[in-house]
């Protein structure tokens, strides 16, 4: 059993300090807000990537639309020098919900994740 302060209570009841469902912490960089350092160290990894010219381009958090009222949205889209597309998903933990837009979202646009 998990023993708080009076201290911890308060905090945890304002909000303050409360973790995340799958206890990432969210970071943010340029602006944007990440849901976890992984994801963060990734985007950095691509804007290396994009000044070196490896790549040509990529978006953040594209959404596809799998159905009338059912979306997905990805962590990224990478734009390859080849002219082919490369949609990756940063995962701590695959949820049922994840892995079921996962199957529609392959089938509907014949592309795969990458999972990282």
């Amino acid at each position: 059993m998990e023993h708080w302060s009076v201290d911890d209570y308060k905090n945890y009841t304002e909000g303050k300090n409360r973790k995340s469902k799958y206890r990432a912490n969210k970071v943010s960089i340029d602006g944007h807000t990440f849901d976890s350092q992984k994801e963060a160290d990734y985007y950095s990894e691509l804007k290396l990537r994009l000044q070196a010219k490896e790549i040509s381009g990529f978006c953040l958090q594209p959404t596809f639309i799998l159905a009338p009222k059912l979306k997905y949205k990805a962590d990224f889209i990478i734009f390859h020098k080849d002219n082919s597309t490369e949609v990756v998903d940063i995962k701590g933990f695959r949820t049922k919900e994840y892995i079921a837009k996962k199957k529609v979202f392959e089938d509907k646009y014949n592309l795969k994740i990458t999972e990282l």
